[in-house]
């Protein structure tokens, strides 16, 4: 059993990875600030090793206070996406990199930290070349440049992992609508349409069970895979927006317009290696088809006005 603390655990990844870590003996606290008004650990509450606290990260006397508790830190809690950073900027720099400083400070070489990053720190890569995590960042919004920072910072301290996620999809207790397969499911279900722009941008997608699958596996091999990077994403799942849009198409019907004027603000544009976690043992169990049939089951009973970071 280890005492887990996890920042930002009723957030997308969390309320999943939450109950997880529960149901294999450890103590969990969650620390979040319910920003977006959810319940979605309400049946975490059963467990007798479950603890809750609503408390802002950036408080951090308080936060600092919990840090001292725990064996194993894994810091959810963020501002995430570019668009919700840009609806409030400070926040988002205190919440995302400010605050995240002040929490490696406060951790000692005898924690474990599970630190979740982004492989959109890759930013616009060679073409048919694959990003290891030998590859050069480059990130393109401040959301990834904050993220590649933290990153270096954390490496320091002797005590962590970091995992570089691709774009994580599929249904949560805290739905997000606006991470991209999750949004072009839910639009070829409403909106019966997809217009794309700069269609052949690529990118790699996970599936949320096998992130939480990840960060277990990281837990498990600590001592193996401390102080390194790893890519977590799909091998199956280097697609452009245009093969996911027709990998969503044989399972819905809607039209896919190119369009040959606007642009994606976000830029990412490379294919990715998953070579070096997976040799360690950890595989991936969700496909991006499977995610797809589960999203459609999820729409079909969902209100959906609670669910997006915007």
């Amino acid at each position: 059993m280890n005492k887990i603390l996890v920042t930002g655990g009723a957030g997308y990844i969390g309320s999943i990875l939450v109950k997880r870590l529960l149901e294999l003996g450890n103590e969990v606290t969650v620390i979040d600030n319910l920003l977006y008004k959810q319940n979605s650990l309400i049946d975490c509450c059963n467990f007798t090793k479950f603890n809750f606290v609503k408390l802002d990260i950036n408080n951090h006397k308080e936060l600092i206070s919990y840090i001292r508790k725990n064996d194993v830190i894994i810091p959810l809690a963020a501002i995430v996406g570019a668009p919700a950073c840009k609806l409030n900027p400070v926040y988002s720099e205190l919440t995302n990199f400010k605050t995240m400083v002040e929490l490696s400070s406060n951790i000692s070489k005898d924690q474990m930290v599970i630190f979740p990053t982004t492989n959109s720190g890759y930013g616009v890569g060679e073409k048919g070349k694959y990003c290891t995590e030998e590859s050069e960042l480059k990130p393109v919004s401040s959301y990834g440049k904050q993220k590649v920072e933290l990153e270096k910072i954390y490496q320091n301290n002797n005590s962590s992992i970091s995992l570089r996620l691709a774009t994580v999809f599929g249904p949560s207790p805290r739905m997000r609508t606006d991470l991209l397969v999750n949004d072009f499911v839910l639009r070829s279900i409403r909106d019966r349409c997809i217009v794309l722009f700069e269609e052949n941008f690529s990118r790699n997608y996970i599936h949320i069970d096998d992130v939480c699958n990840a960060f277990i596996f990281s837990l498990d091999n600590f001592s193996t895979m401390k102080n390194q990077a790893y890519n977590v994403g799909l091998s199956s799942a280097n697609l452009t927006k245009k093969e996911l849009c027709l990998e969503i198409k044989k399972q819905i019907d809607f039209e896919i317009i190119s369009s040959p004027i606007g642009e994606d603000p976000d830029k990412r544009d490379y294919i990715v290696s998953n070579e070096k976690i997976e040799k360690l043992g950890w595989q991936p169990t969700k496909t991006i088809e499977t995610g797809i049939k589960e999203l459609k089951k999820l729409y079909s009973i969902l209100n959906l006005n609670s669910f997006s970071n915007l």
